[in-house]
């Protein structure tokens, strides 16, 4: 996945250092040279250039972009490229950073605005969440212990399709809090089926991830071999 991140100071560069990690492609751009720091995120791809300039995304190639994230600390410049992105390069997804509360109402549709949100950590996830059926992706790091929130969509495909909730033997030192369906926000029961589509909210210890990963999005071919 191709993501273009306007703003590479300290917000953009931690969200451009997550995606990396994660293995996706990353463009930095920013029109401040002071800004242009290649050795904190080396991995990137940096443009100096006014993300706020036709002829800047030109040279961006926003239109093989997936995600632009506008993390600028200038909420008149996100909205600009927010707006730029949509409807002149057609980006699929759209994720910006508020930065005055007070603008909030501003971050929607109009303006080209997919996702407002203001942390780092919870733009990149919102960028993983819109492709990654079936991948665990972190939402939230607690700052006591070694837990985080961490969000799942189960597959089409998984093995736990149609199971009801207290039929899963759930890895240890995991919780479902959450399930999203649709509109419904429910709180899980044993009697509840998970379902296609649904959005799953656990908090899981680091350490059981993985395990709680494989076990959702296992395949149904796959346990029946």
């Amino acid at each position: 996945m191709r993501v273009a991140i306007a703003g590479a100071g300290a917000v953009g560069r931690s969200i451009a250092g997550e995606l990396l990690e994660n293995g996706h492609e990353v463009l930095l751009v920013d029109k401040a040279p002071t800004a242009i720091s290649v050795e904190r995120v080396p991995q990137a791809e940096w443009l100096l250039a006014d993300a706020c300039e036709i002829t800047s995304l030109d040279e961006a190639a926003l239109q093989r972009c997936n995600v632009v994230i506008a993390a600028t600390g200038d909420d008149k410049v996100n909205l600009v490229v927010s707006l730029l992105a949509k409807t002149e390069y057609g980006v699929p997804r759209v994720v910006a950073r508020v930065n005055n509360p007070k603008n909030e109402w501003l971050f929607n549709e109009s303006w080209g605005v997919d996702v407002a949100v203001s942390t780092p950590r919870l733009m990149s996830a919102l960028v993983e969440e819109a492709v990654s059926v079936g991948d665990l992706v972190r939402l939230l790091r607690f700052s006591h212990g070694d837990a985080n929130l961490v969000e799942l969509t189960l597959p089409e495909e998984s093995a736990l399709a149609g199971t009801q909730v207290g039929d899963v033997e759930w890895p240890e030192d995991t919780s479902l809090v959450t399930i999203i369906r649709g509109t419904r926000v429910l709180t899980p029961s044993r009697e509840d089926s998970l379902e296609p589509g649904d959005e799953l909210l656990f908090v899981a210890a680091q350490a059981r991830e993985e395990q709680l990963e494989d076990l959702l999005s296992v395949r149904r071919e796959d346990t029946a071999s």
